[in-house]
């Protein structure tokens, strides 16, 4: 599945999914406990895992009449795909909207945000000399 065109998750497949994330392949009886209060049904949780797997997030191994599930995609794949949800739903895109953000409502120190400012720099490949740095924001 390509990561930009990832389905939409609610909030409990996205519970689910942060269980088996967790916990790597699992039976429904071992995720309804790990999930948080108001703990679901295990009825109610199956039904999510197979709603799970219709869209192709989650597969099965069978034991019999039961199943162990594992997940088709990585928990980094979604991160990656719910960011720039997120970025390019609220914020324009801008990365620097979003930091700018964050630094506001966290009330973010200086060494924090130069903290973070380290981070992106360490993790940000350098462009060639002749392509632009697809990172930058130009205003006009």
């Amino acid at each position: 599945m390509a990561e930009n065109n990832f389905p939409e998750l609610t909030r409990a497949e996205e519970q689910v999914m942060q269980v088996l994330w967790q916990r790597g392949p699992s039976y429904v009886k071992d995720v309804v406990p790990e999930l948080p209060p108001p703990t679901p049904a295990t009825t109610t949780v199956s039904t999510i895992i197979r709603i799970l797997e219709q869209k192709g997030f989650v597969d099965h191994e069978a034991f019999g009449r039961t199943h162990r599930y594992y997940a088709l995609v990585a928990q980094d794949e979604y991160r990656r795909f719910s960011l720039r949800k997120l970025l390019g739903g609220y914020f324009g895109g801008s990365f620097t909207r979003l930091v700018s953000f964050f630094a506001q409502e966290e009330n973010l120190d200086a060494a924090q945000l130069d903290e973070l400012l380290r981070h992106a720099q360490a993790s940000t490949p350098t462009p060639p000399a002749n392509e632009p740095d697809p990172t930058s924001e130009h205003h006009a």
